[in-house]
């Protein structure tokens, strides 16, 4: 009633409240699954390996708009875009506002809730392992960000990240319904490029310049002080960056050697076909010289190219 504004920290309490959140997103996915992706499948008749891919693609889909919409409402209501320096300024920041800790509880939970979900789909057992190094990278990063007080860019990345993965997902289920549709790859692969040098831009911005200029640049764990004294040594700074960069050029090298694949296998079937109608095209083109060679056929009797039968004449005496 006073305008008092109630901030939280991090504790053990946490873990109950993400355990009742598993929960609740182990419903909300069998509710999509069964009133959604179950009756799509039914008028698509996909194959098994397609089926599961199917249904990945459309939980995630689900997800990555739901946290999209999420994460820029609470970005922009903070004011963490439109006054970047509030993403290093003050740190550590222990204290977070009610609904940036409610966003880390959820995204923890439903990372947390794709492990049982495994079982529950049934998924394939060559599946398991990239789901399982997918699930384990959200989890380090979400809780890392969470647990170091890193969490305005956390929010910040989080954003790029599932407005990438939201497109990619979206243009897997457009592919499922429709193989002659990749136009969706094309946005993808678009927004992909322009939300890494996004991140890595980030990363320079707040690794490079903005954590070196904190004023408390002690380590203090009490505190959540873990970062700042490390980062005003600029060796170690350069070290830090030279790392991210080198990771985001493997992810960049990798998307690389994806489209590569991608396009070449598009135009060895595009040849393919060409060559394969221009056999068509041959062929009867073979058809219509023989016979044109052969004459034709007009009610049972054979004619010729001019339209004059092949036997002679017999020539009648005048």
């Amino acid at each position: 009633a006073d305008g008092e504004l109630v901030q939280y920290h991090y504790g053990l309490k946490d873990l109950v409240t993400i355990l009742f959140y598993i929960f609740i997103a182990i419903i909300l996915h069998a509710v999509v699954q069964e009133y959604a992706l179950d009756k799509i499948n039914r008028r698509l008749h996909l194959s098994k390996v397609k089926h599961s891919k199917f249904n990945e693609s459309g939980q995630l889909v689900a997800f990555h708009l739901t946290s999209v919409i999420w994460c820029l409402y609470v970005v922009v209501t903070e004011g963490y875009i439109s006054n970047p320096r509030s993403l290093w300024e003050n740190y550590p920041h222990v204290y977070l506002p009610y609904q940036v800790k409610f966003f880390y509880l959820c995204q923890l939970a439903y990372w947390l809730h794709a492990l049982p979900e495994l079982y529950f789909q049934k998924v394939r057992k060559e599946e398991i392992p990239r789901q399982l190094r997918c699930i384990a990278l959200y989890l380090l990063h979400i809780a890392g960000a969470y647990l170091l007080n890193l969490t305005r860019l956390g929010l910040i990345l989080l954003l790029l990240q599932y407005f990438a993965e939201f497109f990619f997902h979206m243009a897997r289920l457009v592919y499922f319904t429709d193989e002659n549709n990749e136009k969706l790859f094309n946005v993808w692969a678009v927004v992909f490029v322009v939300t890494r040098l996004f991140t890595l831009t980030l990363y320079i911005l707040v690794i490079g310049f903005g954590l070196p200029r904190v004023e408390s640049q002690a380590l203090d764990p009490e505190r959540g002080n873990f970062f700042s004294f490390l980062f005003n040594n600029i060796l170690f700074r350069m070290s830090v960056l030279l790392l991210v960069c080198l990771f985001q050029a493997s992810v960049m090298w990798r998307f690389i050697h994806f489209q590569l694949r991608r396009w070449r296998e598009y135009w060895n079937e595009q040849s393919s076909r060409k060559r394969a109608a221009a056999a068509a095209a041959g062929t009867r083109q073979q058809t219509k010289l023989l016979k044109r060679d052969s004459g034709y056929h007009e009610n049972g009797v054979v004619k010729a190219e001019n339209g004059t039968s092949p036997r002679t004449k017999k020539l009648k005496s005048p």
